[in-house]
């Protein structure tokens, strides 16, 4: 049984048999995708407050100091993102942060909005005003809460990390994987196409990162909504001991998720956080949101990758690099679908209509939206932006 699943009715679990069999899996058992994919985002940090103190991350603020975004700073970060080219904005916070920060429940109160979450369905829909398809990580959320920000979000997601009851996330306010399974099964039952995945290195065992991946799947199998599992690995910094794992550890455990999961899930590697060159063979298909404006707020010591460097990694290992949207191409209506697209398409309807609204426009953005799912453009390395500049 995970750790706190009682507390959220996680009734399955996972036999050792299959445990087993994928401990056994190796990089030798899988082949190399026939092309790497990336989003091209602006990340929105709304804000840096968040109710757990884990170990390893360097994102929160502690009360007193912790930041929250103006719906005017929001709006120049989503136009700057729109201007050089990007489709995702992805939205950002620590758990439930107005339940222990007085000072960002009380801004919000001024501003007019209840809650947190009252707050970023109204910077989704300035996204999309401004050009932006919204990808929102707002940690842990109630059935209601997804159903809440599905109308305004493309997709959404929150890192498993692991199953295992890790040191890691110690104190009064621990995160526990029952909370983390309950929030994916939540998105799955209100049809959001959802990423998760594991962070390597943080105190968990071998067997925990079986039983993880195999507990995503498990969840996939019932509603179908994981479009991608991101394998990273925890990286040094100012508040982490930890230190990063071996190469020959990531290409085990990306190997283990490209045997464990289905074809149409894809398994993606941040490419500024790992040895990516050296993971490629492994089955990573891929590099996940990179954006071209603005830092990697939650590993501020790793930059993005430019995007020219995207393609040299693509080229290095003789696939081409396609550009998509923070949907999955399964998820879209067939008619926003492109044609060369070979794999499953999902049951039913997942996008809302005020995502394939924005997606079929006849402006400037609607275009974009749509070149980017046909895989027509905008991709375009020579004429990126540096990662070295900001929206700020």
């Amino acid at each position: 049984m995970f750790p706190a699943a009682a507390e959220y009715d996680i009734d399955f679990t996972i036999p050792s048999t299959s445990i087993n069999r994928l401990l056994s899996a190796t990089p030798a058992d899988v082949n190399s995708a026939a092309a790497l994919t990336f989003s091209r985002n602006v990340f929105i940090p709304l804000t840096t407050a968040c109710r757990y103190t884990c170990s390893y991350c360097t994102y929160y603020d502690i009360p007193g100091e912790a930041t929250l975004l103006s719906p005017q700073e929001v709006r120049h970060r989503v136009q700057v993102g729109a201007d050089a080219g990007c489709t995702e904005a992805l939205f950002t916070f620590g758990d439930r942060p107005d339940d222990r920060y007085e000072a960002i429940h009380a801004q919000l109160d001024v501003w007019g909005f209840d809650d947190i979450i009252e707050y970023l369905n109204m910077c989704c829909h300035i996204a999309l005003e401004e050009g932006l398809l919204p990808h929102s990580n707002p940690g842990d959320l109630t059935l209601t809460e997804f159903e809440q920000l599905a109308p305004v979000n493309a997709s959404m997601g929150v890192m498993l990390e692991t199953t295992a009851d890790v040191d890691a996330h110690a104190g009064t306010r621990r995160k526990t994987p029952g909370q983390r399974l309950n929030t994916i099964r939540a998105a799955g039952k209100a049809g959001i196409p959802f990423t998760t995945g594991l962070l390597v290195g943080i105190g968990e065992e071998w067997r925990d990162r079986a039983e993880s991946l195999l507990a995503i799947r498990e969840l996939h199998e019932r509603y179908d909504h994981i479009q991608e599992v991101i394998i990273q690995n925890v990286v040094p910094n100012e508040r982490s001991d930890f230190e990063q794992p071996s190469v020959s550890t990531m290409r085990r455990v990306v190997a283990m998720a490209r045997v464990c999961l289905p074809k149409s899930i894809s398994v993606q590697v941040p490419p500024n956080l790992s040895p990516t060159r050296e993971l490629l063979d492994c089955g990573v298909d891929d590099l996940g949101g990179v954006s071209p404006v603005t830092e990697d707020y939650i590993n501020p010591d790793y930059a993005w990758p430019a995007l020219s460097e995207l393609t040299d990694i693509a080229s290095s290992a003789g696939v081409p690099l396609h550009e998509r949207l923070p949907v999955y191409d399964r998820y879209l209506p067939k008619q926003i679908r492109r044609e060369g697209f070979t794999g499953h398409p999902a049951d039913g309807g997942w996008l809302t209509e005020y995502i394939t609204d924005a997606i079929e426009s006849d402006g400037v953005h609607g275009q974009r939206y749509r070149s980017v799912a046909c895989r027509d453009g905008p991709l375009n390395t020579n004429h990126s932006i540096s990662a070295g500049e900001s929206a700020d």
